[in-house]
């Protein structure tokens, strides 16, 4: 196909901040249908995107059936992740899911057996892997530009748990709809762009996962509810390659909207990435290597390449298309991410560090 008809499933914030947005950007997309539980959400859309009632679902089931949908995007909270996807892959349809992609690492893996076994298209929205100094970090490393690899650190924080910011009890609080706390929702991506840049796996994870702020108000008024899950999450990892990767994932740093850092440190050089370092969400990239700009004393700014300027959405209507640019992430490399999210829980259970 050319044009690709796409139901797109949840329309929170990140729908309509990234998903639809994107879906109305690219040539090669077309919004036919929406769902959602919320008659709000429905109504925002229906008038947003000049859609008909009957293109209006509050029932995923029936939208995936719709024969005007020819693939399926999933941007609901993480409780229904794996229902959805699973009953695309069922129809035959193609899916682009958000991350973490289930509640577990066993539904992960059935997700992607069913996946592979119909042949079907997938993307996971690991939304960095598209920023484009994330993408030139990749390039030089694996060219090799700054030799073998030692150690990559990571950070990702921003500041919307504080007690100062007063946010209620949302879904991202509750443990049986989001499954963790600041891992899945930002220690995931933290996560696979260490793999997307390094070309390497983990072979094994120790994780500490806490918590600050116990109660939280209940978004209807009806009083304090306690928080279920993590607040921060702290973990180190062993990659292939001996590569000593370690993680601060945190919503309580002050100052921050959406930062992210990542240093990766080898024997001929190093590079740093920055995102929203400038509090605008401008990424940058930063290298300090005899083989890329001549400099071992200092850290200078890198240009990065207009050709690696792309659009996630625009990057899934490639994927259905057949022609991706090998980039993206699909379900398998969501399930060895979720693999990743279950060892960091189950050592800060047990104390111990997990073999992957």
């Amino acid at each position: 196909m050319s044009v690709i008809r796409v139901g797109s499933v949840g329309i929170g914030g990140i729908s309509r901040y990234v998903h639809l947005p994107g879906i109305e950007e690219s040539p090669d997309l077309q919004l036919v249908a929406v769902c959602d539980v919320d008659p709000e959400a429905l109504a925002y859309a229906r008038e947003r995107y000049g859609l008909d009632e009957a293109h209006c679902f509050s029932d995923y089931r029936a939208l995936i059936a719709c024969p005007d949908v020819d693939a399926v995007d999933i941007s609901t909270p993480n409780d229904v992740h794996f229902d959805i996807a699973m009953a695309a892959v069922q129809a035959g349809k193609p899916f682009c899911l958000e991350k973490p992609v289930t509640l577990n690492a066993a539904q992960a893996d059935a997700l992607a057996a069913a996946a592979r076994e119909k042949q079907i298209r997938s993307m996971v929205c690991f939304s960095y892997r598209y920023k484009p100094a994330a993408r030139y970090a990749r390039e030089l490393v694996r060219k090799g530009l700054i030799g073998a690899v030692y150690h990559m650190d990571a950070q990702y924080c921003q500041s919307w748990g504080l007690p100062y910011a007063d946010c209620p009890l949302v879904w991202r609080f509750d443990r049986a709809v989001s499954g963790t706390g600041t891992l899945g929702d930002l220690g995931s991506h933290a996560l696979d762009l260490a793999r997307f840049i390094t070309g390497r796996e983990y072979t094994k994870i120790v994780g500490h996962l806490g918590t600050f702020v116990h109660e939280r108000r209940a978004p209807d008024g009806s009083g304090m509810r306690p928080v279920e899950v993590d607040d921060y999450s702290n973990y180190m990892a062993e990659m292939e390659g001996d590569i000593a990767a370690t993680f601060r994932i945190t919503r309580f740093a002050a100052g921050r909207g959406n930062y992210q850092t990542m240093e990766i440190y080898g024997s001929e050089g190093a590079l740093v990435y920055e995102l929203d370092h400038d509090g605008r969400g401008t990424d940058a990239l930063f290298a300090c290597s005899g083989r890329i700009n001549s400099n071992l004393q200092r850290y200078e700014a890198l240009e990065i390449p207009e050709r690696l300027r792309v659009s996630q959405m625009q990057s899934f209507a490639d994927i259905v298309n057949g022609r991706p640019d090998g980039l993206s992430a699909d379900i398998e490399d969501g399930r060895i991410n979720m693999h990743a999210v279950d060892a960091v829980v189950k050592s800060a259970e047990t104390g111990t560090w997990i073999i992957l």
